[in-house]
């Protein structure tokens, strides 16, 4: 016998009731972000390799280690499915020649990445992200608009265990001679550097810095800080970022040792992080990286941006309760009942004449006795059932049954079905002891 087949390790099923959470979740981030001005753009999952190896560079982790990459079969073009959006957004921004034929662009993305890494609680191989991204701004005050978004939506969703941890990078001269003092700091202490230590220490040290493990705490805390070398256009940038998040009462705490890991940053960075999500503590992340257009050969634009995790996310809200109370499951207007082969074709012309209204119908298939059926009608939440027979069928009339509050059954010709049944749910009419037809006695 076959074994049964299974998700792939890390890539998980998103079951209907789990999935509905997903989706008011997402009905608010997009009214969110298009609160901001922020328009949709989608991207293909699947991207050239050579787009990530020059925008996240080639000695990260995600990279060297992370990404899953093949050769196309026909034509051996090396693919990746992508890790990261900004990337990509950046490629079709130039490939389809956005911000010099429209201006500056707010742009937003929602759907999956994939990075080969080990599962665990928030960290998966197949993961979501939401990203904004905003291009062609060069100020601070685009900054400090995308920070302000993250504090807005948190508000929006309850949650206050999200703190804002930021830092600038200053520019690439100013990383350089930062990256210099950093690197003979750490070669003369690097009998004390673990193996991913000494393995990045000439290959990307910033990263370094931002090691969790315990025993090189004290090391990386006395390295030199990349804030001793900031010009004064880059100390200029932060400031005025500081002010005009002083000026709307955002919290923040700066982390010199907050690097982020991906190359293309550069001046600000930022992480909104949590203590409620274990290791996985970051929701949320982005920064400036105004040397990538160019990079990906592009004229030279301004560019900030941030994605965020949209499992972690949930994970955060459902465990604060308000996800369970927005995510109850969607009950229908109506639930339509029917028994018998004439009864089947007028239940179908029902249901789709009351749709014709703007209602949600569910209608019954497969089969089944009138009490079974009537079971699933009142299970499902809807207000009103309409029942069909073939004795109703045969005289183009159908039955209304109010399922919540009381009320009689009403037995109505089928040109008035769509008028009665508007009147009943708007109206509350469906709490009338009955009406000038007659009610029936719930037969069919």
């Amino acid at each position: 016998m076959s074994q049964n087949l299974q998700a792939v390790r890390g890539m998980n099923d998103i079951l209907p009731d789990e999935a509905e959470t997903w989706e008011n979740f997402e009905d608010i981030v997009r009214d969110w972000l298009k609160g901001y001005g922020y328009r949709p753009i989608r991207m293909p999952i699947v991207e050239p390799t050579p787009l990530f190896c020059r925008a996240i560079g080639e000695v990260t982790d995600i990279v060297e280690k992370e990404m899953y990459s093949f050769a196309d079969a026909l034509n051996g073009e090396l693919l990746t499915l992508r890790p990261e959006g900004t990337a990509g957004c950046v490629r079709a921004a130039i490939e389809h020649n956005l911000v010099a034929a429209g201006g500056p662009q707010r742009l937003y993305y929602q759907g999956p990445m994939f990075r080969h890494e080990r599962p665990q609680k928030g960290r998966y191989r197949q993961f979501h992200q939401i990203g904004a991204e905003a291009l062609g701004f060069a100020g601070p005050d685009i900054d400090a608009e995308l920070i302000l978004m993250g504090a807005r939506l948190w508000g929006q969703l309850g949650l206050t265990d999200i703190r804002l941890e930021l830092n600038s990078l200053g520019s690439a001269a100013e990383r350089a001679a930062h990256r210099e003092a950093l690197v003979a700091y750490l070669e003369a202490h690097e009998d004390k550097l673990d193996e991913d230590g000494k393995r990045r220490l000439h290959a990307n040290p910033l990263r370094i810095l931002d090691t969790k493990t315990p025993a090189l705490q004290e090391l990386v805390e006395a390295a030199p800080k990349l804030a001793d070398y900031l010009g004064d256009e880059s100390r200029a940038h932060f400031e005025a970022l500081r002010a005009l998040l002083d000026e709307a009462g955002v919290a923040y705490r700066i982390n010199h040792r907050l690097v982020r890991g991906l190359d293309y940053y550069n001046r600000t960075v930022f992480e909104w992080v949590t203590d409620r999500l274990g290791a996985q503590g970051t929701v949320c992340a982005g920064g400036r990286y105004d040397g990538l257009v160019e990079q990906l050969g592009g004229k030279p634009t301004p560019a900030a941006g941030f994605a965020m995790g949209v499992e972690r996310l949930l994970a955060l809200w459902r465990e604060g309760g308000e996800a369970e109370v927005i995510a109850e499951r969607p009950a229908p207007d109506i639930y339509v009942v029917n028994q018998g082969e004439g009864a089947q074709k007028l239940a179908f012309r029902a249901a789709e004449a009351l749709r014709d209204i703007g209602l949600d119908v569910t209608l019954h298939c497969g089969g089944g006795s009138f009490k079974s059926q009537m079971k699933k009608a009142d299970a499902s939440g809807a207000p009103l059932a309409v029942l069909v027979g073939d004795d109703e069928a045969a005289a183009g009339e159908v039955s209304i049954k109010p399922l919540r509050g009381g009320g009689a059954q009403r037995r109505v010709s089928f040109a008035t079905l769509s008028e009665t049944v508007a009147d009943m749910l708007y109206s509350g009419a469906h709490e009338d002891e009955g009406d000038e037809e007659g009610a029936s006695d719930g037969s069919l």
